[in-house]
């Protein structure tokens, strides 16, 4: 899923940057759903005004607030946002509503659980008129069939501080070398989706023998926390060198410091990016489908995608979007990578059986090869 920067107190301290990491809801959510209207109901009773319910995470509030306004102003509609936890939450929420849908579009599931909501089928196919805009690498890497439209994207990263770290590990062999034993923070993939995109990123890299990377990560002490926000405040403090996290995070601290250099960096490791691609689907027996296609295509517009960089903290998917000065501290992704959805939903729990077994229970890379889910 895609979460919040929730930092301000470092920000103050030492204006380093935040990431992508898990935030509380918004001041504009009142039990969970942004007050752009007071009926539940798919029409206002007392003016006939449409009325889009869109699920999506609790974080998302945050450039609804600011852009979601400018959508009911061009239809004359109201948009009633409900928000719940992460990306998974909303998943689950919409497949069990499969029977009765609630909502006309969500908002926020990424590549981690495209398949799953594809094999749920509780979206319904649609390509917007303005689908060019997007790069077709993202679509290819993404949802070609277009039942999720992509709308932004971002990158995991290796962060540290300039003023402790002169000469960063560079690649993923890097990080298991002597100098940086005990140094690193990683989350923990089965609580933290953070530490589940770089278990994937690894998984990319190194294949079918990745347990035996994960090997030398654990014979090197590597630190393992249950969440971002975790790890951040044990790094915040020195407690580790270096944290997974994300590539605009130098943006991010550059941005509420006027553009200034920030004291944080970012590493791509091999020069590669494992990408986080987010999109927003019509629901399965949505009450306004015509509505929610304008809502999509909407996404893609300068309106939206121009608010993407500094509320979301990550890349918009259309081109022509602005970029804020500050994102020329951000890594700069130039050899993106993922893996298809189709294989992470088919041996996500596979993965992760491996990974307790070798980083919890101290079975061998061989042993936990042999398990299957």
């Amino acid at each position: 899923m895609k979460k919040i920067l929730a930092i301000s107190v470092l920000i103050l301290l030492v204006v380093a940057a935040g990431c992508l990491g898990s935030g509380s809801n918004s001041s504009t959510l009142n039990s969970n759903t942004l007050k752009t209207n007071t009926s539940n109901s798919g029409t206002s009773s007392t003016t006939g005004t449409q009325t889009l319910v869109v699920y999506s995470y609790t974080s998302f509030a945050s450039v609804a607030k600011a852009t979601i306004p400018k959508f009911e102003k061009k239809y004359g509609v109201k948009v009633q946002l409900v928000t719940m936890g992460d990306a998974g939450e909303v998943l689950n929420r919409l497949i069990l509503e499969k029977d009765n849908p609630q909502a006309d579009v969500v908002v926020g599931i990424d590549n981690s659980y495209l398949q799953k909501a594809l094999d749920a089928g509780i979206l319904e196919p649609y390509k917007p008129e303005n689908a060019d805009v997007i790069p077709k690498w993202i679509v290819k890497d993404f949802d070609p069939t277009f039942h999720l439209t992509p709308y932004d994207y971002g990158a995991i990263a290796i962060v540290y501080k300039k003023n402790e770290i002169s000469n960063p590990p560079k690649t993923f062999e890097d990080l298991t070398k002597p100098e940086w034993k005990g140094k690193l923070i990683v989350e923990d993939p089965r609580t933290s989706s953070t530490g589940m995109a770089f278990l994937l990123w690894t998984i990319k890299m190194y294949g079918d023998r990745w347990p035996y990377y994960w090997e030398k990560l654990k014979e090197n002490d590597v630190r393992i926390v249950d969440s971002w926000d975790a790890g951040w405040e044990m790094w915040d403090k020195s407690k580790g060198m270096l944290f997974v996290s994300y590539a605009t995070d130098p943006a991010y601290a550059s941005y509420y410091a006027n553009n200034s250099e920030p004291n944080i960096g970012a590493i791509l490791l091999n020069g590669t990016a494992y990408i986080q691609i987010e999109g927003a689907g019509i629901v399965k027996g949505a009450k306004h489908p015509e509505l929610a296609k304008k809502f999509i295509e909407w996404l893609l517009t300068p309106d939206f995608q121009n608010e993407v960089p500094t509320h979301q903290w990550m890349y918009p998917v259309n081109p022509n979007a602005k970029l804020p000065e500050a994102y020329k501290y951000a890594a700069k992704v130039e050899n993106p990578v993922t893996l298809k959805p189709s294989e992470i939903a088919s041996k996500y729990q596979t993965w992760l059986k491996q990974w307790v077994a070798l980083m919890v229970q101290g079975k061998s890379p061989e042993e936990v090869m042999n398990i299957t889910g």
